[in-house]
């Protein structure tokens, strides 16, 4: 039986902007829901009683629902009910197999254009992150670092796919109790500490062992949540 939504979820819309509609404010709202745990995978999202509680009418609510579905983060389990997708282990990493061959491939393509003054933002950034334990703020900046090199390549179809292969990732990450943020900011500085040399080779090989050290710790995780004991292991 999957998980309802939670009792104490979500809040109200916050109040409008000038430029966004209330569609674009309910999809935006019940993204950054889903991506920060708010609403866990596998919870039901009935259009009706969500629309009630963000105090939207229903034209707006199921114009976000459907965006949300074709973003990948919301799967349809009637006509006016939705649930946040599940990813399988399987659908991970075989995301990380492709997202290898893309991500690798557009560092090396844009460590000759990115620009420093872009380079010294990511690294205030990523050093603004030490110390943190807020999930959320690591997983906008890791969005933020992967996307960029994907846009920098100056690839628009290299950028989209490897922005909806980071929606996989990040379902896997919020309904698992996989989570590794020193890891990945030590990898990080190791991926910019290698295109600020404009070492593209080197940029490619940071990138690639960040991508597969992920994985192997999610596979540790994986084993280690199948066989708590450590039996056999």
């Amino acid at each position: 039986m999957s998980p309802p939504l939670p009792p104490r979820l979500p809040p109200p819309l916050p109040p409008p902007s000038r430029t966004a509609n209330l569609g674009d404010r309910a999809f935006g709202h019940l993204r950054e829901l889903i991506l920060s745990r708010e609403i866990p995978g596998g919870a039901e999202v009935p259009e009706g009683r969500l629309a009630e509680r963000l105090n939207v009418s229903r034209t707006p609510m199921r114009e976000a629902l459907v965006r949300l579905v074709g973003e990948g983060l919301l799967e349809r389990t009637s006509e006016r009910s939705y649930r946040v997708r599940i990813v399988s282990a399987r659908e991970f990493f075989e995301c990380m197999q492709m997202r290898e061959l893309l991500e690798c491939h557009a560092i090396e393509t844009a460590v000759p254009l990115v620009g420093d003054a872009d380079l010294a933002d990511l690294r205030r950034g990523l050093d603004a992150l030490e110390g943190g334990e807020d999930d959320m703020q690591h997983w906008l900046y890791d969005n933020h670092f992967h996307s960029f090199f994907a846009r920098v390549s100056g690839n628009a179809t290299l950028a989209d796919t490897i922005t909806r292969m980071r929606v996989v990732a990040r379902l896997f990450r919020i309904s698992s109790s996989f989570h590794r943020k020193d890891e990945i900011d030590t990898e990080h500085r190791a991926v910019l500490d290698a295109v600020e040399r404009r070492d593209a080779a080197a940029a490619k090989a940071a990138m690639l062992a960040h991508l597969r050290n992920l994985q192997d710790d999610a596979r540790r995780a994986i084993a280690a949540e199948a066989n708590p004991g450590g039996y056999f292991l």
